[in-house]
């Protein structure tokens, strides 16, 4: 039987996080964030909790511009694949990715999670983006859309963005 795309995305990203609460922890270890917030050892609630203060922040240094903020919330794999750009996988490329981004006229970032679920040492996030660039005619255009992030929890007790998948909402 063939899904729509969401059902199929949804089972994807629930087994992605069955696999990865089934094996150890593989990520590696990076650089713990500025003011990141260590999660109680089995607390989904307090594990939700640090991840949504790790998105305000998130937000914080894209409004910034500061990169190195920016690329230490990913693990040092991560991976993000925005529309129309090709897959950034690692910290050089996605540093590339968003020094482009934000080099371009009128760069406007924010995004909130509506829901995040944390399984073991793996958690998913879903929500809502607003980017605003400016056209050719130099006016700035807002779109909207929606994005899928996959957590892993690090071995000094970080989590770290290890896809980060936005899409655009027509």
């Amino acid at each position: 039987m063939i899904y729509p795309r969401p059902i199929t995305v949804t089972w994807s990203l629930l087994c992605v996080l069955a696999l990865g609460t089934a094996c150890s922890n593989g990520g590696q270890p990076g650089a713990q964030v500025a003011n990141q917030p260590n999660a109680q050892p089995n607390s989904a609630a307090g594990d939700e909790a640090a991840i949504r203060t790790l998105d305000s922040a998130w937000v914080r240094a894209v409004a910034a511009k500061n990169l190195d903020q920016i690329t230490a919330y990913y693990a040092a794999d991560g991976v993000l694949m925005a529309p129309g750009a090709p897959m950034a996988t690692g910290t050089d490329a996605l540093r590339k990715g968003w020094t482009g981004l934000m080099a371009t006229p009128g760069f406007a970032l924010t995004f909130a999670p509506n829901t995040v679920s944390v399984a073991g040492t793996m958690a998913y996030e879903v929500g809502d983006y607003q980017l605003t660039m400016n056209d050719k005619s130099g006016k700035p255009q807002t779109s909207k859309g929606k994005y899928v992030v996959i957590w892993g929890k690090q071995s000094d007790g970080s989590w770290k963005a290890l896809v980060d998948a936005p899409t655009t909402t027509l």
